[in-house]
């Protein structure tokens, strides 16, 4: 049996699947199985990852699923306990995947770790956050905002931000590492949501049941921001399921939302 179980959903990712891949195949000592579960891109990622990657178990999901469906296809077919929700426009540098396992290992307290993530120019992501409510959700689209733009004072801050360790409320999807037996334990992902959130739903969820989330500083991962479906897709994807986490968790929001949505973003 495999300690660890990786597992990277893909959608019209050929061009970054193989980096990915490779950061994985040549980087991890750990004992892993790599799982690809493939929403029916239709790039021939699947069929790339089958001529190119024998090591590595596809697993078509017959239809694009979204996210959160797809991943708990893969998580189910797994047997590691130990799993890594991985995004697959990303790369692992060698020994960072150990390093996140054994801050993992340290904490008792923790069911879920998330490394300090980097974009292709090596400048800091905010990657993980406080639960999404009205107003910790201004603040943090102000500083993903600013970071991005260039702004001096907000990528600074970003940059302190991700350089300590602690508990958070919730560490992205995009490299996501949890002991599977906590997983279970949350019922997997939701699948209500197609593509965004679900991260933040799952750690809620494990949250509630008296474990936390760990994001860990020290441990780097690079991001590469592959876009792997059109710009309206990916907007349409993120208003529904805004709509759905704050129909679950903040109901008396909802017709806020819905009035902000239909005034300034067309829903």
């Amino acid at each position: 049996m495999p300690r660890l179980s990786i597992i990277i959903v893909t959608f019209n990712s050929r061009g970054e699947i193989d980096a990915c891949l490779r950061s994985l195949t040549e980087g991890i000592r750990i004992d892993r199985e790599i799982v690809v579960v493939d929403n029916a891109s239709t790039d021939d990622t699947a069929a790339y990852v089958r001529e190119r990657w024998p090591g590595v178990r596809l697993i078509p999901a017959g239809g694009n699923l979204g996210f959160a469906r797809a991943t708990n296809i893969g998580i189910r077919q797994t047997f590691g306990e130990l799993v890594v929700l991985l995004n697959p426009d990303t790369s692992v540098p060698a020994g960072a995947m150990e390093a996140l396992v054994a801050a993992l290992e340290r904490d008792p307290q923790a069911a879920v770790a998330g490394p300090r993530i980097v974009d292709t120019h090596g400048r800091a992501e905010l990657s993980f956050g406080r639960m999404i409510s009205p107003v910790s959700d201004l603040w943090q689209k102000t500083l993903m905002a600013g970071s991005k733009r260039g702004w001096p004072v907000i990528r600074a801050l970003v940059e302190r931000m991700t350089r300590r360790t602690g508990y958070v409320d919730w560490v992205t999807g995009a490299c996501l590492l949890a002991w599977r037996a906590d997983l279970e334990a949350a019922g997997l992902l939701d699948e209500r949501f197609f593509l965004y959130t679900e991260d933040v739903d799952l750690c809620a969820s494990i949250r509630a049941r008296g474990r936390r989330v760990l994001f860990v500083s020290d441990v780097t991962i690079r991001h590469h921001r592959g876009a792997s479906a059109a710009p309206t897709e990916r907007e349409l994807a993120y208003r529904r399921s805004y709509l759905a986490f704050y129909e679950k968790h903040h109901p008396r929001w909802v017709p806020v939302l819905r009035l902000y949505l239909k005034l300034f973003r067309h829903l």
